[in-house]
């Protein structure tokens, strides 16, 4: 016998999505992607319209507006309001959210879709006005996990146009540098690049101590002892950031563009650049604080320093230290290693004394190396008064010399043999030891057997002094 099978219709309900849905405290989250007058201008729309359109719903209770400005939407990790409004659905003030559109909300689609689940699984769902979404409903999730991956692609798209702008940019040589770091330079109001001559004095400072004789740790624990501010305006300075300084480019007045470039548009993270991208050198885009010619003096004068403490087998050379001038700068003439400096303690103060010696003298332990002999702290101080007197003596001899050496091709000893010049000109017979002058005057000490003392100076030139 055939079954007589009845089919009964559902009540199909054609109510509006909105009111499908019986919550009660509803929050809205808006976000604009820059902080330009048209996008502030949308942020303000969207904030008025989402207050209006809740309060406007007698079966709404307004939770709160939740609104980011000027933050991109590839990460959820700095925008504080949508933080603050996942941490709040959590303990149960939001039944529902409102946003305007995926791309409004992330254009993360790994971020988008685990902020929905995370959402789902407390029972609150999203309205995305314009892709006409819910997310509670069977479709939700679906058509989300589409629509957030075009938004994904989008950003990619925008992020790869702004870059292929920014290169274009830098092929045309135009520059885009935060000067509000960079010491020495303001805007004018076309955005170009103009000397800030207040802290150009500074720069410029740093790389004549530098010359002088100084290391960069040296010069910034001198410029904070001077209460000299920074970029920032603090007193306070680093070695790095002296270091940095001393190689930048655009302290003669060039630049180098895109020395680093974006890894993931995604994550914003960034990496110096290698070679993975091209880099674009522009001469003369701006003033020149440093005179190109000493800016090289500096780069030539670093070399010498790494390529000094490889030679005589030095790990380390704090220039420039009062308290130990000769550090790193005493040489053994029997090995051409580095002496170090030794205390010999007493309990009889009077035969307290400080020696050199050679470091290698005992470098396997219990065993003998170099035969050279140890040398007086003081011989070292008399040394180089004695070479410094000899120059005055002679001063007609050695400034012929460094004449001639205003045409070497070298600029590290043609700034030095112009130094010279300026100081021995009118410099008097030395008494006691002048810090100062030791520090601009002297690369080494090399120490001979016999009370013999080699004076090296910066420009290549040796005076001996026989102790």
């Amino acid at each position: 016998m055939a079954r007589n099978i009845t089919v009964i219709p559902a009540r199909a309900n054609r109510t509006s999505l909105a009111k499908n849905i019986a919550l009660k405290k509803v929050a809205a989250y808006c976000r604009v992607s820059t902080d330009s007058a048209e996008q502030a201008s949308s942020y303000d729309a969207q904030v008025s319209y989402y207050t209006s359109y809740i309060t406007g719903h007698a079966e709404y209770e307004l939770a709160k507006i939740y609104a980011d400005e000027g933050l991109s939407g590839t990460s959820t990790k700095k925008r504080e309001q949508f933080n603050l409004m996942i941490e709040d659905c959590k303990v149960g003030k939001i039944d529902m959210i409102i946003t305007k559109s995926i791309s409004r909300f992330s254009r993360n689609t790994l971020d988008c879709l685990n902020f929905v689940r995370l959402l789902k699984d407390l029972g609150i769902g999203i309205i995305f006005e314009k892709e006409n979404i819910f997310t509670l409903d069977s479709k939700g999730e679906v058509l989300l996990s589409i629509l957030s991956s075009l938004a994904q692609d989008e950003s990619r798209s925008i992020s790869e146009n702004s870059t292929w702008g920014i290169r274009r940019r830098f092929e045309q040589g135009k520059l885009h540098l935060n000067h509000t770091k960079f010491l020495g330079y303001d805007k004018d109001p076309n955005g170009n690049l103009m000397i800030n001559q207040k802290q150009a004095k500074i720069v410029r400072l740093i790389y004549r101590e530098y010359l002088d004789g100084k290391g960069a740790t040296r010069i910034a624990k001198d410029l904070e002892a001077d209460g000299v501010k920074n970029w920032s305006g603090k007193p306070k300075w680093h070695g790095s950031t002296i270091q940095s300084m001393l190689t930048n480019v655009k302290y003669k007045g060039d630049a180098l563009l895109q020395k680093s470039y974006t890894v993931d548009f995604l994550t914003k993270k960034r990496a110096k650049n290698t070679g993975q991208v091209p880099q674009y050198y522009v001469e003369e885009s701006h003033p020149a604080i440093i005179d190109k010619d000493q800016w090289e003096a500096v780069q030539l004068e670093m070399e010498r320093r790494k390529a000094y403490c490889l030679e005589h087998g030095i790990q380390k050379i704090e220039y420039a230290t009062t308290d130990n001038p000769f550090a790193g700068r005493v040489i053994c003439g029997t090995c051409g290693k580095g002496f170090g400096r030794k205390v010999w303690n007493s309990t009889d103060e009077i035969r307290r004394r400080i020696i050199w010696r050679c470091n290698e003298k005992y470098s396997v332990k219990g065993e003998k190396g170099c035969e050279s002999k140890h040398i007086d702290d003081g011989v070292l101080y008399q040394a180089f008064v004695g070479a410094f007197n000899a120059i005055i003596e002679n001063k007609d001899y050695f400034m012929k010399k460094w004449q001639e050496r205003l045409g070497n091709d070298n600029l590290l000893r043609r700034y030095k043999a112009r130094q010279f010049i300026g100081i021995i000109m009118d410099a008097e017979v030395m008494v006691e030891f002048d810090v100062g002058l030791y520090f601009a005057f002297v690369e080494k000490m090399t120490v001979f057997d016999g009370g013999r003392v080699v004076v090296g100076l910066l420009d290549g030139t040796a005076v001996e002094c026989e102790i």
